[in-house]
């Protein structure tokens, strides 16, 4: 079993949707931390647990952007097998991403309306045609 906990491993005030709108931001911690964490997870076949809680509280967008790339990068079923969503403290975040946040992205990722990236990050990883690939799927438009 994998494990992420936000408030001791990224940070106790999570931004915004963007690098480019604050620090601590749901597209920084989703390239530097989730992206990876989760493709170990799926390639040992272990859940990948992610706890919202102890933080000062969330941004929607902040979780949106994280889970949402999630989801584009490795697919609805990919992630509702693979991963595991606690927040005992705001119970409704999780709602919010299970019934929006997932549907949504899914519907992006099978339209192939690409995320939007504000700063040059390293490779990160993605399924395409059930294989994982690393690379630099996007880059900030200037």
């Amino acid at each position: 079993m994998y494990k992420i906990d936000i408030a001791k491993d990224f940070s106790e005030y999570p931004g915004l949707r963007y690098c480019s709108l604050s620090d601590n931001s749901g597209e920084e911690f989703y390239h530097n931390i989730l992206n990876q964490k989760f493709k170990e997870a799926l390639v040992n076949n272990k859940k990948l647990i992610v706890n919202l809680d102890n933080t000062s509280g969330f941004a929607p967008s902040f979780l949106d952007e994280t889970f949402g790339n999630l989801i584009y990068d490795f697919g609805i079923k990919n992630v509702e097998k693979y991963i595991e969503i606690i927040s005992i403290q705001e119970p409704y975040w999780k709602e919010m991403l299970y019934q929006d946040t997932f549907i949504n992205w899914e519907k992006r990722r099978l339209d192939k309306l690409r995320p939007k990236v504000t700063k040059k990050h390293k490779e990160w990883y993605r399924i395409i045609n059930d294989k994982i690939i690393k690379e630099v799927w996007e880059q900030p438009i200037v």
